[in-house]
């Protein structure tokens, strides 16, 4: 029988990309427990932040700071979470359209049971002990005025910046 050929292929990117002045300081600001947007011409606010405009291109630079806490406008249970989910157990993801900024982010909504869920319900940042500037430093939504609650399923496993 004749031997296989065999070809070993190291496949690399020897590049360094920085992560540019506005997802930069997003990401500082999430390693200090605020969060920040960005203003449009239109005086309307982009949260995340982008270095353009989605509608013309022009280069966005004014960050504002925009509130931890926000409006639930759309959602959708997890369960069971998905392999490459930061989220142990059942969860939910939802929009939330953080106070002081016009767009939604998607994120982590952490409660027990989908019926804990509703549109327009007021969900406040969780954010982790230790932070290092990676979006899981925002750890999930909660509903407002319930700090409280259990959420120990909820911690996102292997995930930069993980509490031990």
């Amino acid at each position: 029988m004749a031997e296989k050929l065999r070809a070993d292929l190291v496949l690399e990117y020897p590049f360094t990309r920085t992560t540019g002045p506005v997802i930069g300081a997003f990401l500082t600001g999430l390693r200090e427990g605020i969060v920040l947007g960005i203003r449009r011409p239109d005086g309307t606010v982009l949260c995340p932040p982008t270095e353009y405009d989605p509608c013309t291109s022009e280069p966005l630079t004014e960050l504002v700071e925009v509130g931890p806490e926000g409006e639930l406008v759309s959602w959708t249970w997890v369960s069971p979470p998905r392999p490459q989910s930061p989220w142990d157990g059942p969860h939910g993801l939802g929009l939330i359209r953080l106070d002081g900024a016009d767009t939604t982010m998607v994120h982590g909504v952490l409660v027990d049971d989908p019926a804990d869920m509703v549109v327009g319900m007021r969900v406040v940042a969780r954010w982790r002990a230790n932070r290092q500037g990676h979006i899981t430093d925002l750890e999930g939504f909660v509903p407002s005025g319930s700090p409280g609650q259990d959420l120990e399923g909820f911690v996102p496993s292997g995930s930069p910046g993980q509490d031990s």
